[in-house]
């Protein structure tokens, strides 16, 4: 019995904090305000060390609550994990995936495997947000991510799913009213489409002969890449795009590759499957990054 109430108070506590306060916490889980304050006033007496900073305003942790919810939060992901997979049989998935990618890649390649997915394993709820943003998928409580970008820290593991390689194209039409670029330092006289942000994707991955940089000409500029891909497929230009949004328009004549010989094989990036670090992994999470891989590297892109 003692043990079962410590248990309580770690969930209890860890709902004032998930809620940001003991009013919401009492609201979620069917309290009143005075009760969750008592249990959490008994449970700093108990441990000999003060948990919470309160004002009348606000409600911060101390470091010792830092701590405490850390290891707690630890504890009852232990707890969900083993009740989960042992009424499941460790045969049937089920429950919700939080998921995250680009909205490019994420409509034509991650949907697709979502779908097959879930028509698999029909147990299993996924939440999908589709974003260009880099998320921080600790702090918006996401299981998984699918990114192309760098790791910013070590409380993430990566798994890679595939090289994204960029090469530069434009339409037969363009080619024929516009001429082939011999060398990058040609593009200056050319139409080149572009993102109108700031960002990487402008500084396209090519060799230059000269000196100095080359430069792009101007041309239509959009905050999508998507968009990009449609004006080059308009033969309005010339573009910078990645091979899983163009590969198959390659295959199929509608798009041509330019100036390959000069591209920079050390701009390739790596786009990965991305989670959370931590030892527990709950099985539908494993299982979920599995059929991402297997897909994958299984692709041609």
């Amino acid at each position: 019995m003692e043990q079962m109430r410590h248990d309580l108070d770690m969930a209890l506590l860890l709902a004032v904090v998930d809620e940001g306060g003991f009013s919401a916490a009492a609201r979620a889980i069917g309290q009143t305000h005075s009760a969750v304050s008592k249990r959490v006033s008994q449970l700093e007496e108990r441990l000999g060390a003060q948990l919470l900073i309160r004002t009348t305003r606000s409600m911060r942790l101390t470091q010792a609550g830092e701590r405490y919810v850390a290891e707690a939060r630890e504890i009852m992901a232990r707890i969900t994990v083993l009740e989960s997979e042992i009424s499941d049989g460790s045969a049937k998935l089920q429950g919700k995936i939080r998921l995250t990618t680009s909205n490019a890649f994420g409509q034509m390649h991650v949907v697709p495997a979502i779908v097959d997915f879930m028509k698999q394993h029909p147990e299993i709820e996924v939440d999908l947000t589709l974003t260009d943003a880099v998320v921080d998928i600790v702090r918006g409580n996401f299981d998984l991510a699918v990114r192309n970008a760098a790791l910013p820290d070590s409380s993430l593991v990566a798994v890679k799913l595939l090289t994204n390689r960029r090469i530069v194209c434009a339409s037969p039409e363009y080619v024929r009213r516009r001429g082939t670029p011999a060398v990058p330092e040609d593009l200056i006289n050319h139409a080149c489409l572009r993102l109108n942000v700031s960002s990487a994707f402008n500084e396209w991955g090519l060799k230059s002969q000269g000196a100095t940089r080359f430069q792009l000409g101007r041309g239509f500029a959009c905050n999508s890449i998507e968009a990009l891909h449609a004006a080059c497929l308009a033969s309005l230009g010339i573009a910078w795009l990645p091979m899983f949004l163009v590969g198959a328009d390659l295959e199929a004549g509608k798009l041509s590759p330019l100036l390959d010989e000069y591209r920079d094989v050390s701009t390739d990036s790596m786009i990965s499957v991305i989670r959370p670090a931590g030892d527990i992994v709950p099985a539908r999470i494993r299982t979920l990054t599995d059929f991402f891989v297997d897909r994958f590297r299984a692709s041609i892109l």
